[in-house]
């Protein structure tokens, strides 16, 4: 079994934690589906959030979604000038087979014009 990293990223329509809470989850449920991932294949996850994002933590829907011994961890975004507002993005560590050009990156929404390149 190979570590992968997995990228992902939403943009909330506005904040307030009970609306964080349903995109990052729906965040991270795409993440495991289309990568074919259950919770047992985390090894953990960096969540950033952008400045004007500050009714919750993004971990904290993870840990409703019942990812409860994964190690989570929560930044702030660099404020740049011009920047997509209320976002946000992971990072997630994986345990997987797949070859590296097979992971899916996740950019939801409004998000996937971050990463044209990447978004799935």
């Amino acid at each position: 079994m190979a570590v992968r990293a997995v990228r992902g990223a939403v943009q909330l329509e506005r904040d307030e934690a009970g609306h964080m809470d349903e995109q990052v989850v729906a965040l991270l449920i795409a993440v495991l589906e289309r990568n074919g991932l259950s919770t047992d294949d985390l090894i953990s996850i960096w969540f950033t959030a952008t400045p004007d994002l500050r009714s919750d933590f993004p971990a904290a829907a993870a840990r409703k979604l019942g990812i409860v011994d994964v190690p989570l961890i929560c930044a702030q975004e660099l404020d740049i000038e011009g920047a997509m507002p209320r976002v946000v993005r992971l990072l997630a560590h994986i345990e997987s087979d797949r070859p590296r050009a097979d992971i899916n990156h996740v950019y939801l929404g409004a998000a996937a014009a971050l990463r044209k390149d990447i978004a799935q």
